[in-house]
């Protein structure tokens, strides 16, 4: 511990000897080390509740990188006052905060003062008291922007970054009577006091989300790439996963659990040589080949002086010995062994050690089937089974849109499943959230899909140590193992399974969820949409929502609907600046609509404004189009206004005129009176004239009642078309 007598010229901290961990409301398991204030470093590794998204070197607080004795001191105030903020001493301070904050906050602001206080050393400043405002302003200049090595300005931090820079200044002035060994001069405000959000320039949450989805030219291989590992090797990469698990239990029998002496006199009290010949005549006898070094432990050898020529060179001899029961082989047994080994590999050659006789299947692109692997030394067996791991993270995140702190609280047997109904599973998976909670989270389901589902299963069954309450997945970085399984899906591995190559670009857990959101409130037919049924993931998000109006799945749910809400918004306006360009809508409720839009442009005719003001901006269109675009739904071939439940023809066939929402997926937009079609219809219908017109090509003659149901489906969508291409034709275009 270290002694307060280094600060003997000032008044004794009111915090020396106190517990940290017990003044701040922390718990620690019985028996673990506890943090005390006048250490220089403060261990919350063992904290009950940490998130274990939260990394091991946020958890450690270490003091001792400020060099001045003073500004150490001062550095432990205010991370114990912000963690303890209820503290006699700190509870009367007028700009304290009242709550106390995440440990993981609390190490990010002493990273931060730590920085300050290394800045503050190279300008020759000694005292807090010296700090004025052109400090300040200095140090959020110097935060502010990314040097190169010869100070040249190349970027800009972000926003979160500026805040925490401009947070310290404000944090040091606001507990300045706290301080006893040194502090800021009474009268400095630093930005005039200005909050350090203002000062950042943050956003202040109400514009649009800056987070951008992956693009589709990379979501639609990085998904194909991760469904076909998760259905195709799933039980494959068990297989290997397990083999590996026994061939780490063997060496541990043989080895690692034996004392490398008494492993040595044991093998000089044995003649290995019976035991290894009867081992080589059992591979002979089955064919099976003995073992490969890799490549680097072959390099090892010849640097110790084994010959390049020498066929046992590459010869896995340690395994071979710990398979007859010894620690390792020794190279005094070499010369009367080696004719046994040099015949035994001439009769049944050598291969990698996994990965051998492998099961066919069908490649990703095609009918033709190949081996799910080629032979793989160890550590290419891990990075597979690793490959594995990640797909099914890919499809468990993208499926999900569960949070990377969600993803990581995930615990072994997180799986649930009932069936409300003969054939209706529904599948959930138990973790915890927490973002914006307290130590511990709160315990939390997901409704999700089958895929999701059986990703949670696949990474439990790859876990090397499936206790209960295991963390299934820990903490990871994904941006790494979404680079691996690039690289993987790239090399000549993913082009033997027919993968397509996954182009550069961004891919993280955030993008992922982000994408996810879009692809539910734009895109139903997107690229989300060809690889998992979007309509599942929809009705499962909705579910859990209801399930827990208050959980994890409400927030992606209710963002879901807030872009759903700017989506028709946005294409009620393009559909309305259409209409005065003279590119109408057609179909059934195409009257409807025209007289709709007729009607706003009257309101925005100055003429026909009674009061001087005229509405022209598109603010005030989508405030007059609001109510309108409320109704909107989209169709896989229309859109549906449904402004009369009564006159919705899927209502009528289901025979629930009552219900408040169309059933889309049994719209006839033909004959309904509340759709229309636009522009953007006309590939969906020309597409399915087409092939309607294939079929009754095919068709023999004898086929009349099919034949008379094709025909009357291809003269409607001819007959759409052309009624689309109509009104598609502006008055400059007819003239």
């Amino acid at each position: 511990m270290t002694s307060p007598s280094a600060h003997s010229a000032h008044a004794a901290s009111p915090f020396v000897g106190t517990d940290v961990c017990e003044e701040a409301g922390l718990q620690l398991p019985a028996g673990a080390d506890r943090v005390f204030f006048d250490d220089d470093l403060w261990d919350f590794t063992d904290v009950i509740g940490l998130p274990v998204q939260m990394p091991l070197s946020a958890r450690r607080f270490d003091f001792a990188t400020i060099e001045s004795p003073d500004w150490r001191l001062v550095a432990k105030e205010l991370v114990m006052a912000i963690l303890a903020p209820r503290h006699p001493v700190v509870a009367p301070l007028p700009r304290a905060y009242r709550t106390a904050l995440h440990l993981w906050t609390c190490a990010g602001r002493l990273a931060e003062l730590s920085r300050f206080f290394r800045w503050l050393d190279a300008r020759g400043v000694t005292s807090l008291g010296q700090v004025n405002t052109e400090c300040c302003e200095a140090y959020l200049w110097h935060r502010r922007y990314v040097l190169d090595e010869n100070g040249t300005v190349v970027g800009s931090q972000s926003p979160a970054t500026r805040r925490a820079a401009a947070m310290i200044p404000v944090d040091l002035v606001n507990y300045r009577e706290l301080f006893t060994a040194d502090q800021p001069a009474a009268d400095l405000i630093p930005w005039g006091g200005a909050t350090p959000s203002a000062v950042a320039e943050m956003p202040n949450g109400r514009d649009e989300n800056k987070t951008q989805p992956v693009e589709d030219g990379v979501l639609q291989p990085m998904l194909a790439a991760a469904l076909y590992l998760l259905t195709a090797f799933s039980p494959h990469a068990i297989t290997l996963a397990e083999q590996m698990r026994e061939a780490d239990r063997l060496g541990a029998r043989k080895s690692r659990n034996i004392r490398r002496a008494e492993g040595r006199k044991k093998d000089r009290a044995q003649d290995p040589e019976p035991k290894i010949t009867a081992l080589l005549a059992e591979h002979r006898q089955t064919i099976d080949p003995l073992t490969l070094l890799p490549d680097h432990h072959v390099t090892e050898r010849i640097t110790k002086g084994w010959s390049k020529h020498d066929p046992l060179v590459n010869i896995s001899l340690d395994l071979l010995a710990r398979r007859a029961g010894f620690s390792h082989f020794s190279p005094r047994w070499l010369p009367a062994l080696r004719g046994p080994l040099e015949e035994t590999l001439a009769l049944v050659g050598a291969e990698r050690e996994f990965g051998r006789n492998a099961v066919a299947v069908t490649v990703a692109a095609g009918d033709t089937t190949v081996p799910w692997t080629s032979p793989l030394h160890r550590q290419q067996a891990v990075a597979l089974v690793g490959i594995v791991r990640t797909a099914a993270v890919i499809v468990l995140a993208a499926a999900s849109g569960m949070r990377s702190g969600e993803l990581m609280e995930l615990e072994v047997d997180c799986r649930r499943s009932e069936e409300p109904a003969p054939g209706l599973i529904r599948y959930r998976l138990v973790s915890k959230v927490v973002k914006g909670q307290g130590l511990g989270g709160i315990v939390d389901e997901w409704v999700v899909i089958e895929p999701a589902y059986r990703a949670a299963e696949l990474i439990e069954r790859l876990h090397p140590a499936p206790a209960e309450e295991a963390s299934l997945l820990g903490r990871f970085a994904f941006d790494v193992r979404y680079r691996w399984f690039r690289n993987w899906v790239n090399s000549e591995a993913g082009a033997r399974l027919g993968l397509a190559p996954i182009p550069d670009g961004l891919v993280n857990l955030r993008r992922l969820r982000r994408t996810l959101a879009l692809e539910m409130a734009y895109r139903p037919g997107g690229v989300l949409a060809t690889k998992i049924h979007l309509k599942h993931i929809v009705v499962a998000t909705t579910e859990g929502y209801s399930s827990r109006p208050g959980g994890a799945q409400a927030e992606l749910l209710a963002e879901v609907n807030k872009l759903e809400g700017d989506r028709n918004l946005n294409l009620v306006l393009a559909e309305f600046h259409n209409y005065q360009q003279g590119v109408l809508p057609s179909g059934p409720g195409a009257r409807s609509l025209t007289e709709f839009f007729a009607g706003i442009d009257a309101k925005l005719e100055p003429k026909a404004a009674a009061a001087p003001k005229t509405q022209r901006s598109d603010r005030d269109v989508l405030n007059l189009l609001t109510k309108r675009a409320k109704t909107l739904h989209l169709g896989p071939a229309n859109y549906c206004w449904f402004t009369d439940p009564s006159r919705a023809l899927c209502l009528k066939l289901a025979g629930t005129p009552t219900a408040d929402r169309p059933l889309v997926g049994m719209c006839d937009s033909a004959r309904c009176p509340q759709a229309t079609h636009h522009p953007c219809h006309r590939p969906v219908w020309a597409e399915h004239a087409e092939r309607t017109e294939i079929f009754l090509g095919q068709l023999g003659t004898t086929r009349k009642a099919e034949r008379t149901r094709l025909q009357t489906d291809y003269d409607r969508a001819l007959r759409v078309v052309a009624e689309i291409d109509a009104a598609n034709t502006t008055d400059e275009e007819s003239a």
